[in-house]
Order: C-alpha cells, then sequence, then structure tokens
C-alpha cells in the first residue's frame, strides 16, 4: 500500500519525483509481467510462477499483493531496480559496520 498511496501524493505535489520500486533479482514477480491468479475474493491461487526462494527476507511473498496489482505499476513508477540477494547481504553489514546503521537486508 505505501507505493500506492504515497507514491499517488508524491508524484501529485512533485510531478518531477522519481519513484523507483525494487525486488529480489531471484524472484522477479513484476519484472515477468504476469499477474497473479486470483480467487474471487481477490486471494492468490497459487505461487506466482516468476517467484523463486530468496535470502531478503521480509520482501517479496510468493504473490503480488492486489493492492500492488491494483496500483498498475508501470503508471506509477519510473523504474524498477532489481536486487541480488548477496548484495542486500552486503549493503546490510556494511551500513552497520560502517555508518552504525543496523537494519535488516530488505
Amino acid at each position: 500500500g505505501t507505493f500506492h498511496g504515497a507514491g499517488k501524493a508524491i508524484k501529485k505535489a512533485l510531478p518531477k519525483v522519481k519513484i523507483i520500486l525494487a525486488e529480489p533479482e531471484a524472484a522477479p514477480l513484476l519484472k515477468s509481467g504476469v499477474k497473479t491468479d486470483r480467487n474471487p475474493d481477490g486471494s492468490p491461487v497459487d505461487s506466482h510462477p516468476a517467484f523463486a526462494s530468496h535470502p531478503i527476507q521480509g520482501w517479496t511473498p510468493d504473490f503480488i499483493p492486489k493492492v500492488l496489482e491494483d496500483a498498475e505499476p508501470q503508471n506509477l513508477m519510473d523504474q524498477l531496480f532489481m536486487v541480488p540477494g548477496s548484495q542486500g547481504i552486503k549493503v546490510a553489514k556494511d551500513l552497520a559496520a560502517f555508518e552504525g546503521i543496523l537494519t535488516g537486508i530488505s
């Protein structure tokens, strides 16, 4: 919901701002362009065909959340950035070691 709600508000207030979505490189659900198959109640029928397990815990379930899919991300985002799992881990370690910022890898 943050992408859709905040993204729309920010783009309206600051039309020149660039909105970049990121997703794990190993689980390119949005990049695939394939929508999640859904039951009549909106829940996913099954895992998304582009899903694969990846080391970035807390990020990217095995479906595209309905609120994100309904937001038509291609109309709001300016770039889709793919994050390799190893890079997520490295950046989290570097932030802790060099900046004192304790964060997860997602």
